[in-house]
């Protein structure tokens, strides 16, 4: 990373990144960016392609973990929201210097309440969808009450705020929730901390029946090119399930793996350090890696190769979730502490930032957001 890179916690610890030659042609040649977040760090990257170089933007919010995306729209879910933006094409050219972003998420609508350690989210149409771990199911947000309950385990004989068997991960099909990942079959208060090495399991939501189970902390269910995918995160592995109970690794990577999505026969994959040894410490993946890395892992579905890997070396040790943003490379989003976030215009027939040139020409100056990545 530059020196343009800002602190990334109260410890005034720097973000900094490296990529690698695979990552940055991937980069150059996909036509898209990444939105990527990390609780860890409280923060929200953009990464993307500026023409000569991969870029990078770290946006600050509380806790942000689960992503999605609809076409102009992203959601995201922090300590106690979930917002979604929505991308501001015709002002995205007159933010900052002309030309620097071609898409620029505002705040659109939030919804907010208590800290339910919502994991996964995903839009089904007007419909937000969220694993809600502390009740242990699946929601849907709502206008008239905190959430609504909308399925649980067969297991779970009711709703309660305990976090009994750490559902976390959701896959849609078909647009509803269809399967999901959760670290134990437990019914008890905090339960699946004692089976985290080997408790966890897929479960099909329709039936009510595990499709695998024997993992370690599976995270990130996706459905993709008619195969359900799963990362079995504490053995580091990427599977594909094959349908009859059992399940091909596709790759094993050096780190504890969250957050996964799929781009014209890649895979990207999220690599996490392990820092509490009494949640994630003993995971079978140090092991065999004492060394785990933090960043985004570029891997062909095809052979299971990795082509490109970002890492980051300072200010940031995990990943939650990631989405590929086609069409968009130089991406910004805005957070409610900025000012801009109120000062938008955009609708047919006029875009504008409603603020004195004063003002604008002060904004300019405080947001350097965009650094780039430095090669390895």
């Amino acid at each position: 990373m530059s020196e343009q890179a800002r602190p990334a916690d109260p410890r005034g610890e720097r973000l900094q990144c490296e990529a690698d030659a695979g990552f940055t042609q991937w980069m150059s040649a996909c036509g898209g960016s990444m939105a990527i977040s990390t609780y860890q760090a409280g923060k929200l990257f953009m990464v993307g392609w500026n023409g000569r170089e991969v870029s990078f933007l770290a946006r600050d919010f509380d806790r942000p973990m689960g992503l999605d995306t609809q076409g102009q729209r992203l959601a995201l879910v922090t300590t106690n929201t979930v917002t979604v933006f929505a991308n501001a094409p015709k002002l995205a050219p007159l933010y900052l210097e002309k030309g620097r972003y071609d898409a620029l998420y505002l705040p659109r609508a939030m919804f907010v309440m208590p800290d339910l350690s919502i994991h996964d989210m995903a839009f089904a149409g007007d419909t937000l969808w969220v694993v809600n771990t502390q009740c242990s199911c699946l929601a849907t947000v709502s206008l008239d009450q905190t959430f609504e309950p909308r399925w649980q385990p067969p297991f779970i004989d009711s709703l309660a705020a305990e976090d009994r068997c750490h559902l976390n991960g959701m896959a849609m099909l078909d647009g509803r929730p269809r399967y999901v990942t959760m670290l134990s079959r437990t019914n008890t208060k905090g339960g699946w901390r004692e089976h985290k090495n080997d408790g966890g399991l897929v479960m099909d939501v329709d039936s009510n029946e595990a499709l695998l189970d024997g993992l370690a902390m599976p995270h990130s269910p996706r459905w993709h090119d008619g195969h359900l995918w799963v990362l079995n995160s504490g053995q580091g592995r990427l599977l594909r399930l094959d349908g009859k109970g059992g399940a091909d690794v596709v790759c094993e990577l050096q780190g504890y793996l969250r957050g996964l999505c799929f781009v014209n026969g890649y895979a990207l994959i999220g690599l996490c350090k392990i820092r509490e040894s009494n949640v994630f410490g003993g995971m079978p993946i140090q092991k065999r890696h004492p060394d785990l890395l933090c960043g985004i892992a570029i891997v062909s579905l095809r052979s299971g190769a990795v082509v490109g890997m970002l890492k980051l070396t300072s200010g940031c040790t995990e990943i939650y979730d990631i989405r590929f943003l086609p069409g968009v490379l130089r991406p910004n989003v805005v957070n409610l502490t900025m000012e801009e976030s109120r000062k938008g215009v955009d609708v047919p027939g006029l875009a504008v930032w409603l603020a004195s040139d004063e003002k604008i020409r002060q904004m300019k100056q405080e947001r350097a957001d965009t650094t780039a990545v430095q090669p390895r």
